[in-house]
């Protein structure tokens, strides 16, 4: 099956290239495009000087605008798969195949990588308020389709061609993780979770810090009650 490596990048100039070498070495069987989010540091001369494929988006567009930039690519050329990947190196190149495994089987039109299926897996360590938040995420889309999402947060995970169909024509731009899961639980899309290794981010800056946490908690909550009305009138 073709496989698509989805990279959103954010003013990564520390990340990127040492991002893209590692998918090189690692897996050089993958096509990949980074798509560019408007950053403001040297990001897009860095992907130019090493003609690292990339999409350069003049306004940054936030990371669901990016990523479902990174999916109309995907669905255009026909990919049988895509893969959300990070372009900061939290991502561990080899689970790749895990998370495809169940979607190649025809098991899954989703899998989620996950850090908290096996703790032990993964040295990446959130903090209290974001186990937190993950807890309650997770309990309200359990409440509103039936299933456990452990890591509803995750931005890394394979999907296959009907839904990068369903992303590329539509896709969440604030909150995009947690509402995507949820859509796609209701539409009875078959999603399962499989355990990753995540690093911690050695350079530059997260978009949820601890002191943004809680604001971020409240929106995210109120998105979910309010997509899960609409979806089930929808649907």
């Amino acid at each position: 099956m073709r496989t698509l490596l989805i990279i959103p990048a954010y003013n990564e100039e520390k990340n990127i290239l040492k991002v893209v070498t590692n998918i090189k070495e690692k897996r050089p069987d993958l096509d990949y495009i980074v798509i560019d989010d408007g950053s403001k540091d040297s990001t897009l001369a860095i992907l130019k000087e090493n003609n690292i494929p990339h999409i350069h988006l003049i306004h940054n567009l936030g990371i669901g605008g990016a990523v479902q930039t990174g999916y109309k690519y995907a669905y255009q050329n026909e990919y049988d798969i895509a893969v959300q990947f990070d372009g900061d190196g939290q991502h561990e190149i080899s689970c790749v195949s895990k998370i495809c495994e169940p979607i190649e089987k025809g098991e899954a039109n989703m899998c989620i990588g996950t850090r908290f299926l096996d703790k032990t897996s993964s040295e990446f360590q959130s903090t209290l308020m974001r186990r937190l938040g993950k807890n309650i995420i997770s309990f309200l889309i359990k409440h509103f389709t039936k299933q456990k999402i452990t890591d509803p947060t995750s931005g890394f995970r394979a999907v296959d061609k009907s839904i990068i169909k369903l992303f590329a024509n539509n896709y969440p731009s604030e909150y995009p993780e947690p509402e995507s899961n949820l859509e796609i639980l209701l539409k009875h899309y078959k999603v399962t979770e499989v355990p990753v290794s995540m690093h911690e981010r050695t350079a530059g800056k997260s978009f949820v810090t601890v002191f943004t946490s809680v604001g971020y908690m409240v929106k995210v909550t109120l998105a979910i009650l309010i997509d899960s009305v609409k979806l089930k009138k929808e649907g």
